[in-house]
């Protein structure tokens, strides 16, 4: 009897599946019945199954919005091209941990969707070209949110080639651990001239990363309410002094394990920066007066 006898459509809108490998048998009747999924997660998978049942599951997402991949090397390509030619909704696209360039450049140049948020940790598989035809496909320049974390092969070329790109609409920049931001001088100044409705910005684990490169971003980011710079062991309290007298907006601060901030550089920072609602900072920085005023002014402390 054909499986398709047992088929009942399944009205799920979120599907995660983990740990497929190439022997695993039995999918058919899943991607057959999931045709309304919004969000599928795929982390850790070797395989999709029956190669044709997933294809065609593919080409009958017409509603998916949030795709995450993670440590998928060997299925990416199939997952990519196949969405590339059908799906126009999608919105939001992580890759973590295993890719593929070739397929990667293709989905960017074939895809039509308008695609708002793109999260990639892809040390080895992404590189210039990917910015550039990112920066070219029209579909992209609405992109909100744009975080890269440890690609290690691009620069400054297609950093800023994509920030002119999405000048008008990016809101959200992560550059995690990329040392192009410690590679390239003036890199960030460019994209802060660019990125005027930036609102988010994490600078992360860049541990060579130099006061006066940030500050001379920070100057043209007027709209900054977050600003994420963990682990970036070099700056100093040079940082913080500039962004009170630069009278920011920033509500929310990350300066973790930057051993190179004092006491007295949170202090003053805490005690004149007005709209600051949330600081992340080891307790061994915080002074008395600096923890009065912030339980005054009903800050959160996260140490």
């Amino acid at each position: 009897m054909e499986d398709a006898v047992f088929d009942v459509e399944m009205n799920l809108e979120t599907l995660s599946l983990c740990g497929i490998l190439a022997g695993d048998h039995g999918l058919s009747f899943l991607w057959r019945n999931c045709k309304n999924v919004k969000k599928l997660q795929l982390k850790n998978c070797e395989s999709i199954g029956d190669y044709s049942s997933f294809s065609r599951f593919l080409k009958c997402l017409s509603g998916l919005q949030e795709l995450e991949l993670r440590t998928c090397r060997s299925i990416i390509d199939v997952v990519l091209l196949n969405l590339a030619e059908t799906c126009v909704s999608l919105d939001s696209l992580l890759i973590y941990d295993g890719g593929s360039r070739e397929g990667l450049l293709q989905f960017i140049n074939q895809s039509r969707c308008s695609l708002r948020r793109l999260d990639l940790r892809l040390p080895l598989d992404l590189d210039n070209s990917h910015l550039i035809a990112l920066s070219e496909n029209l579909n992209f320049s609405g992109l909100v949110s744009l975080r890269l974390q440890s690609c290690c092969l691009v620069n400054g070329e297609g950093l800023k080639a994509l920030g002119r790109a999405v000048a008008n609409s990016l809101e959200e920049l992560a550059l995690i651990n990329c040392d192009v931001v410690e590679r390239e001088p003036g890199l960030l100044t460019t994209l802060g001239q660019s990125l005027k409705k930036l609102r988010n910005l994490d600078l992360s684990y860049n541990d060579m990363l130099l006061d006066k490169e940030l500050v001379s971003m920070l100057v043209s980011c007027n709209c900054l309410v977050e600003l994420k710079l963990r682990g970036c062991g070099r700056l100093t309290n040079a940082t913080l002094g500039s962004m009170i007298r630069s009278r920011n907006q920033l509500q929310h601060i990350d300066i973790k394990h930057c051993c190179g901030i004092e006491v007295d550089g949170v202090e003053i920072f805490v005690l004149n920066a007005p709209r600051l609602r949330r600081v992340e900072v080891e307790q061994s920085k915080l002074s008395g007066v600096a923890r009065r005023w912030a339980s005054n002014k009903f800050m959160e402390v996260v140490c």
